[in-house]
């Protein structure tokens, strides 16, 4: 970062002091994270109260531009990183003129970093929910104090969602005419976690969502079937993936041996994209696959966290997305840098497309960090 990067970091902290504190001085007034978070029981009834609700123009599809792992931290907010990932950004926007932007997480580092996103973001006017991934809350206050400042942004969606199941497990319901025609279930799938293998070894690895977490998206699913009178497709939008994101590449690529690379073109009507690294899963499989397979409504699972994977494949009869890489925060391609959107139709039906950008045509930064 230059001397003049660095004089706009300083003048942005002391700027941005009072929103740094503004969710501590909450968090003591309130008395605790609690005050925070619903309470939640499945034995609940599913009601309106439940879940935020917004309406598709009919006859036009209902746009859902995702944006993953932005992630910059302070000193790239303030250098060529920066001003390429917020053009980015923009031209994706202006481009696929979204009626919903969500982060699939990992959305900054750092405090100054954070504010300055979330405030880019909101500046457009469009409703936009995130979730939280691995590094939300790294370099900051706390998590808390992440999704304090989603809550506090005038256009954000961001729940804190149900007690003791992270930070920001919400539901979106898509309405046309009021009737709700697709649902997304946006979801923390947190950090690590400690498992504990058969033979009694224990390790660290990444985490994913929990019991309790499952369990609050069946009583969703369910709920939101009786509500609607009908079965209501749904998507899930989080950071990390569930681990058959390596079953489906397995099933579909070059060679069945072959870790990375491209796709099998005998599978172009259900795959697409690359493979450049290997996954961060969890080291167990926590069977949320299975639960959406047994409950027919999930048709789309979107995840960012590795960067340089892009693939979608249609697998088992869920679509396995990794959205594209939404900014030059951390490591990145230059090839597979822009955003990713889900298209809602009248039937509430959704598709994905990937939306690509050269940095050479745009004078942009050229280099796979």
């Amino acid at each position: 970062m230059g001397i003049t990067g660095f004089i706009k970091l300083i003048m942005a902290f002391f700027l941005s002091l009072t929103q740094i504190f503004t969710p501590v001085d909450a968090l003591i007034q309130s008395g605790g994270e609690d005050a925070y978070f619903s309470e939640w029981s499945a034995s609940d009834v599913f009601d309106e109260d439940d879940y935020i609700e917004l309406e598709k123009t009919p006859g036009e599809d209902f746009v859902v531009l995702n944006l993953a792992d932005i992630q910059l931290s302070d000193t790239k907010m303030y250098d060529k990183h920066g001003t390429y990932s917020m053009e980015l950004i923009t031209k994706l926007i202006e481009d696929n003129d979204p009626d919903l932007i969500t982060l699939s997480g990992d959305n900054a580092w750092d405090s100054v970093a954070y504010l300055d996103t979330i405030e880019f973001i909101d500046s457009f006017g469009i409703p936009w929910a995130p979730v939280m991934g691995n590094h939300d809350g790294e370099g900051c206050i706390s998590e808390f104090w992440a999704a304090y400042n989603f809550i506090a942004a005038e256009n954000c969606l961001f729940q804190f969602g149900p007690k003791d199941m992270g930070y920001g497990n919400y539901i979106i319901n898509i309405t046309e005419n009021g009737k709700i025609i697709h649902t997304f279930f946006m979801m923390d799938t947190h950090d690590s976690a400690e498992y504990t293998l058969e033979d009694g070894t224990v390790i660290e690895g990444y985490d994913h969502l929990w019991d309790n977490q499952q369990e609050w998206y069946k009583w969703a699913v369910e709920g939101i079937e009786d509500l609607a009178g009908y079965p209501v497709e749904s998507s899930v939008i989080m950071h990390i993936p569930v681990v058959e994101y390596l079953d489906a590449w397995d099933a579909v690529s070059m060679d069945s041996d072959e870790e990375f690379g491209s796709i099998n073109p005998a599978y172009s009507s259900i795959a697409s994209g690359r493979k450049y690294e290997y996954g961060g899963m969890a080291p167990v499989n926590n069977g949320f696959f299975d639960l959406c397979k047994d409950l027919g409504s999930t048709k789309n699972i979107i995840v960012g966290h590795d960067h340089v994977n892009d693939f979608s494949i249609l697998y088992e009869g869920i679509y396995l997305t990794y959205a594209v890489k939404s900014g030059f925060g951390s490591y990145w391609r230059e090839d597979m840098i822009g955003g990713t959107t889900i298209n809602v139709n009248s039937l509430g039906n959704a598709s994905i497309e990937q939306h690509y950008y050269s940095l050479i045509e745009n004078g942009w930064l050229i280099s796979y960090e």
